[in-house]
């Protein structure tokens, strides 16, 4: 303030507002006559300008403001309009494949129809099919032919003559006839149950770009396999093995739906799990009773287990099935110097299994003479996996802890052949048609597909599991299931080999839970059969990827019949009797029940 008396001023207010500091220093003229007089400082240019800027910017203010408003209501309007519009150019495409899809499935009945028009008593189950489209698709599998179903359901087979027999029973016709339409009901009643992950799985099939037709890395046939690194060899003979489906069926759709009807067929097809035996041992002198394997023989006449009790357990499974016992014994037991990991079949020779233990020990046996043929002691660690080549029913394979997989060969004691990997090896496969190419899971999370040819290099690197892999088995031609303790079993396709590495898988299954023990693993005719640490065993059909069946192990003891509160009990093996509906599950208990999905 002294020194605006002197009429100086702040040297900021000086280059920031030049007007109103020349407004202070004529208001401070040193001579009073020269200063401002009150009428003219209210008429100053000075004084009035600034408050009709202030009128004019509060207006502008408040047009900025209301501006700002409506753009972004108009970004948020274009935002809500664009989402809208790409949501309806996706429903528009989802409506047009659908109706695509609606009209061949409608064709295909139609075909079918046409088929069976010398069959007048297909037309009594009209009222069936007279509901929305949708229902068509499995309506349309009542009147086609897939072996498999048919074997399941006789009742079915009057939709797969193109001619009936006039002669026939006209109580037997109706009985038919209700039976065939219980079994539609009931399955359109799953339909509706599951709808929602139905859909999923439609859309997610649908999405999925179709495969460009070549030749695959390997050719395989589709094949069974059972217990832990063990696989059984059925209907060798069948031409259908060797005849791709949809040539062998007239009129039947290609591409990505041929495989998503018969899918869909499938997992409809059953609705529950049904214990036809339960398997009591009377195995007093073993604390721990835990199934580590089970194993059919080709013909699927008698199975094998094999365990933590360090025997070997040959049962006739038609005789527990038929005979009501209270514990039931073996046909054959033969002992091992060790707690055994895993057993396998020679799918040629009736009688020969080979079997791998904790201690590193592959062992071939005679079941028919009760003794041991061979021991093979070149693995330093313990052996998780064994499994026969169907190919070349004298060679196999063993996975161990030691990092390595070894060729064997049964007309000689040494290893022929040994991959070196780079962590444990917990499970090996053979193909069905090939000795020359194997596959096996790692605990580095992956899975590998040899050449044998080439021992050095893998042929195929398949990533995509979090945690060790702990099976793995050939679904089909070109596809393998992997199981693994990051919950999941994972499908993959061979046919995307030409990288090297495939890294996505077909399907992810999940459902079931598995974290730290091995559960089982087994496949049949698209059926996909594991355990779970919840004391259940899940049935997946690879086509979704959600179980189709379950079913639950009550914790009861094998001896006494009695419930007990051990709740860490666990399914330990499960294994397919070859290509069918029946299979064998154990537990960690010693449990063992043979299962039927119906």
């Amino acid at each position: 303030m002294s020194s605006l008396r002197h009429r100086v001023l702040p040297p900021q207010l000086l280059l920031k507002w030049p007007k109103e500091a020349s407004f202070c220093l004529w208001l401070l003229h040193p001579e009073p006559s020269i200063r401002p007089k009150i009428s003219e400082l209210l008429q100053s240019e000075f004084l009035n300008e600034p408050r009709l800027d202030f009128k004019e910017r509060e207006a502008a203010g408040v047009l900025r403001e209301r501006t700002e408003e409506q753009e972004l209501l108009l970004e948020f309007l274009l935002l809500i309009q664009q989402r809208k519009q790409e949501a309806v150019n996706k429903l528009q495409d989802t409506v047009s494949f659908l109706c695509s899809d609606v009209e061949e499935a409608m064709k295909q009945k139609t075909i079918l129809r046409k088929k069976s028009g010398s069959c007048p008593e297909l037309g009594k189950n009209d009222y069936l099919i007279s509901s929305p489209p949708s229902m068509n698709i499995v309506d349309s599998d009542d009147s086609t032919s897939l072996g498999s179903r048919k074997r399941f359901r006789p009742g079915l087979k009057i939709h797969n003559t193109e001619e009936c027999d006039d002669n026939l029973d006209d109580g037997l016709k109706s009985d038919t006839l209700s039976g065939n339409s219980e079994i539609f009901l009931s399955r359109r009643s799953r339909l509706m149950k599951d709808f929602k992950k139905l859909e999923s799985a439609y859309f997610l099939t649908r999405c999925r770009p179709i495969k460009p037709s070549g030749k695959p890395v390997s050719r395989h046939s589709p094949i069974s396999s059972d217990g832990k690194g063990s696989i059984v060899v059925t209907e060798r003979s069948s031409a259908n093995n060797l005849v791709p489906k949809d040539q062998s069926s007239e009129g039947r759709q290609s591409g990505w739906i041929n495989p998503f009807l018969e899918g869909l067929c499938k997992y409809l097809s059953f609705s529950k799990l049904k214990v036809k035996a339960d398997l009591k041992q009377g195995d007093l002198l073993n604390s721990s009773n835990l199934v580590c394997s089970l194993s059919f023989d080709r013909d699927g006449q008698f199975f094998a287990t094999a365990g933590v009790n360090k025997k070997i357990k040959v049962f006739e499974c038609d005789t527990i099935i038929d005979e009501d016992r209270d514990i039931h014994y073996p046909v054959v037991e033969m002992a091992s110097g060790s707690k055994l990991s895993s057993i396998c079949w020679n799918s040629y020779i009736k009688s020969q299994i080979a079997s791998s233990n904790f201690e590193g020990v592959v062992q071939l046996w005679d079941v028919a003479r009760s003794q041991s043929l061979m021991e093979m002691r070149e693995h330093e660690r313990r052996v998780w996996s064994i499994d026969f080549s169907s190919a070349d029913p004298t060679m196999l394979a063993s996975g161990s802890d030691d990092g390595s997989v070894k060729l064997w060969s049964i007309n000689q004691g040494a290893s022929i052949g040994t991959i070196k990997a780079k962590a444990n090896v917990c499970c090996v496969q053979f193909p069905l048609d090939s000795g020359r190419s194997l596959a096996f899971g790692s605990a580095d999370h992956r899975i590998y597909y040899y050449d044998l040819r080439n021992l050095r290099t893998p042929l195929c690197t398949l990533i995509g599991h979090n945690k060790t892999v702990s099976y793995v088995k050939f679904v089909d031609a070109m596809n393998i299931v992997s199981a693994s303790t990051d919950n999941t079993l994972k499908l993959w396709d061979l046919s995307m080999c030409a990288s090297r590495v495939i890294d996505t898988p077909l399907q992810s299954l999940t459902g079931h839970m598995n974290v730290k023990n091995f559960v089982g693993l087994s496949v049949s005719d698209g059926y996909i059969a594991t355990g779970s640490e919840t004391n259940e065993v899940f049935i997946y059909h690879k086509a979704f990827p959600m179980p189709a069946l379950s079913f639950k192990f009550d914790n009861t003891d094998p001896l006494s019949g009695h419930e007990v509160g051990d709740a860490a009990q666990f399914i330990s093996s499960v294994c397919w009797r070859g290509q069918s509906s029946t299979l064998v599950a154990a537990n960690s208990a010693g449990n063992i029940k043979i299962l039927e999905m119906v």
